[in-house]
């Protein structure tokens, strides 16, 4: 019962405009008066929680994606993939899509992805046709790829809280990012067939294969940054906190010398972004980890497990009830809240039906996909509006399709399919 006085406590401080740091300091304090706990003295415990190695990451995999931005970079990826695919009708489309992907596999975050991708696609994609509500709905539907794409900020947390394998939660998530990225492309084509009308422009072989070189060329400094990343972290060359520091020495110099957009003054900028945001997030997990000690004293994962079991009994029955509760959280609540909050109190539950941690990392990952873009939070949506300056209400409708036709799915096909998420751990040898 203190549990969900203390997470709905967290979700009206939200939702009245409480900033997510005090949210959960609040928290904290409520579970520790609740449950008579001396917080003076949890308060190391989350303090050396926190003073990880792992957790140098993020400022720096986040400071990537601020450099990525300001550097020039992002827009080299953005002209590459769409002399790849086209810049037909339906080409635009899926171009938005898979360069949210691939910017996903350098920076990890979604704001970064709707920033950046926003800024460069919008207009061309206006040009040819697409309504501004439907294509903010679909970047920020596509930029939640940066969840599942590795490096993951998301991913990197939740291995922290759960005592996971850092690599095997990034190898988790690439089959459902991968299948989302062609379930959203599909309905991309569909939308635009059925919708847009005319025919796409047929552009002859030799000159998309003459572009698709000279901007392979120019985007190869920037290419070759992903493929840095994760060859480094899944050849065994270094850890994924290592392979953050290289990503950050390797972006400045390409930014400054190759493409000449980078400046000391924007370097500046992106380490200060970097800092507040990585600072939110660090206090978050102090008074997460702190609450998670309290919940683990007190038996709370156990007495849920016990409830669920005694409710349910049919597994699958459990994993959509669990999936559904995660869709509903992640409406009120941003990724990093779910995760810290709630990963802790659900994986003691998976185990007792024989759901893999690792596993439920690519669920979880897939259900925020979900949350994040659904009101009344929905801040990358809402970000999305920003970017593409319109109003909440034309973005919402299209933005509901793209959950359910192609969120919704991956999420359930990565739930009770298991070797979407398990086969790559397993096959790199990072879990038996």
């Amino acid at each position: 019962m203190g549990a969900i006085i203390a997470i709905v406590a967290v979700v009206v401080l939200m939702m009245i405009g409480v900033p997510v740091v005090f949210s959960f300091a609040a928290m904290t304090l409520i579970l520790s008066i609740l449950y008579d706990v001396d917080i003076s003295s949890l308060m190391t415990t989350g303090f050396w929680s926190v003073n990880s190695v792992i957790l140098v990451a993020l400022p720096l995999f986040v400071m990537t994606g601020y450099l990525m931005q300001s550097g020039g970079i992002a827009r080299r990826l953005v002209e590459f993939v769409e002399a790849v695919v086209g810049r037909s009708k339906t080409g635009m489309g899926t171009s938005m899509v898979v360069s949210c992907g691939i910017f996903g596999a350098i920076s990890g975050t979604a704001s970064a992805a709707v920033a950046s991708i926003g800024s460069i696609m919008l207009d061309p994609m206006e040009k040819h046709g697409y309504s501004r509500g439907y294509t903010s709905a679909l970047l920020g539907v596509s930029s939640l790829l940066g969840l599942l794409i590795p490096p993951s900020i998301t991913m990197i947390l939740y291995a922290v809280v759960t005592r996971q394998s850092v690599a095997a939660c990034f190898l988790a998530t690439i089959g459902p990012g991968i299948l989302l990225m062609i379930a959203l492309s599909i309905f991309n084509i569909v939308h635009v067939k059925r919708n847009l009308g005319g025919n796409d422009e047929k552009v002859p072989f030799r000159m998309r294969l003459s572009e698709s070189a000279s901007t392979g060329w120019r985007a190869l400094p920037a290419l070759m940054l992903p493929v840095l990343i994760l060859g480094g972290i899944y050849g065994g060359f270094f850890t994924p906190t290592e392979a953050a520091a290289i990503a950050v020495v390797y972006a400045i110099p390409v930014g400054l010398f190759v493409y000449r957009e980078l400046s000391f003054r924007k370097i500046a900028e992106s380490m200060i972004h970097a800092a507040a945001t990585t600072g939110v997030i660090m206090i978050i997990l102090v008074f997460s980890f702190v609450a998670s000690r309290i919940l683990t004293l007190e038996r709370v994962p156990q007495e849920l497990t016990d409830i669920l079991l005694g409710t349910f009994e049919d597994p699958l029955l459990i994993l959509f009830m669990v999936n559904i509760f995660l869709v509903l959280i992640g409406m009120i609540m941003d990724d990093v809240s779910v995760i810290a909050i709630i990963s802790p109190l659900m994986v003691p539950v998976m185990a007792e039906i024989g759901v893999d941690p690792v596993h439920f990392a690519a669920i979880i990952g897939t259900s925020i996909v979900i949350g994040a873009n659904s009101p009344p939070m929905a801040p990358i949506l809402f970000m999305a509006c920003r970017v593409g300056n319109v109003g909440m209400s034309e973005v919402i409708k299209p933005a509901l399709y793209f959950m359910a036709f192609a969120a919704f799915p991956v999420m359930l096909v990565t739930t009770y399919w298991s070797p979407l998420a398990l086969f790559l751990p397993r096959l790199l040898g990072f879990m038996p």
